[in-house]
């Protein structure tokens, strides 16, 4: 029972006063409110049990859309092994960043744009490239198109999404008297790997394919008499690439000095000592310690050789159309860059004209 005493002309509300500081101190209010609150033990083990239940099917739906995708990729569009990982590898980074702020769920059908951009302020603030943020991006607009083809989801959130803008550089390439000097030059060994080496630099350089179809030749693939090798490409899709004469004699006294020294050599064209197939890792390597030769070339990688292929062959009349072939491009729109290279390697060129540093010459502006 709680007494408060009032003097005498004591107002009544300062009794009031009184009388509830004196029934807070009791606890009576704050145990009344623990009681509404309160849960058996057993109850909240058994919500938390269901939640992640619950939580683990959910999962399991998501990992079996996302492997629906990848085989989808993999057999009705004939990705490559490598384009494959990196799709899984975006949409895996995807999918935990939902998880993180989503309750571990990634529900598709409740993503939306907003959530798709505050995804890219993330990748941004981790210090992605703009580049590397739009294949992202590009990867999980190729997921919910999916979707959408099989009714999963009824809109695509990446609809209404813009990436970062991104610079576009046009293509390193070496000059063919550079290229010359390095070859004919005494920078490779006279053993199996200085062998391979000189031509892994020379045949990317001759036939412009790309270093994971160098990797993919197989011996069957090489016909001498024809002098023509056949690569598998993008999406699998294979394409007989020509050879010279001078490339032929490089490859045949290769494959004489691999088939001397190496004793586990099998179906691949290019090996390592042991006798495996050469990764891509390897020769990337090669080309990047061999291209450190050239002085002033701001990019070293089997691309620049690629690169160097398709200028050359542009600034030497070829057809826009059979370099097209040659690189294994699907569309003209990605070979056309290269003809952006030559012109402005004729732009630098026409500087050294007289008429070029005149006042008023079209270049010298």
């Amino acid at each position: 029972m709680i007494v408060v005493p009032l003097k005498e002309g004591e107002n009544i509300e300062k009794a009031l006063k009184k009388f509830k500081r004196k029934f807070e101190k009791t606890g009576v209010v704050k145990e009344l409110r623990g009681r509404q609150a309160f849960e058996k033990p057993s109850v909240t083990k058994r919500k938390q049990t269901m939640r992640a239940i619950y939580v683990q099917h959910l999962q399991q739906v998501e990992n079996m859309l996302i492997d629906d995708f990848l085989n989808y990729l993999r057999y009705e569009r004939n990705y490559s092994n490598y384009t494959i990982g990196a799709y899984s590898k975006d949409l895996d980074q995807f999918q935990r960043y939902v998880r993180e702020h989503r309750e571990g769920v990634f529900n598709p059908g409740e993503i939306d744009s907003d959530f798709v951009r505050s995804w890219i302020v993330s990748l941004m603030d981790e210090k992605l490239s703009p580049v590397s943020v739009n294949r992202k991006l590009s990867s999980l607009k190729s997921f919910f198109k999916f979707l959408m083809k099989r009714g999963i989801v009824s809109a695509n959130p990446l609809r209404l999404v813009s990436g970062p803008k991104t610079k576009n550089p046009l293509p390193y390439f070496i000059k063919d008297s550079e290229l010359e000097a390095l070859l004919d030059g005494d920078g490779f060994d006279e053993d199996f790997e200085g062998v391979r080496n000189r031509l892994v630099i020379e045949m990317l350089y001759d036939t412009g394919m790309r270093r994971s179809e160098l990797i993919g030749i197989r011996n069957v693939d090489v016909d001498y008499e024809a002098m023509q090798v056949k690569v598998t490409g993008k999406r699998n899709k294979q394409r007989l690439i020509p050879f010279a004469e001078g490339l032929k004699n490089l490859m045949l006294a290769y494959t004489e000095v691999r088939d001397r020294e190496v004793e586990a050599a099998g179906e691949w064209f290019f090996v390592r000592k042991n006798g495996n197939q050469l990764s891509t890792g390897i020769v990337y390597n090669i080309v990047k310690k061999q291209l450190s030769e050239i002085p002033m070339l701001a990019k070293r990688s089997p691309h620049v050789l690629r690169h160097s292929f398709a200028t050359s062959m542009l600034n030497n009349g070829a057809e826009l159309n059979a370099v097209k072939d040659l690189l294994g491009h699907s569309s003209l729109a990605s070979t056309s860059v290269y003809t952006h290279t030559t012109f402005e390697e004729l732009k630098k060129v026409y500087h050294a004209h007289p008429r070029a540093k005149k006042e008023g010459g079209y270049y010298g502006r």
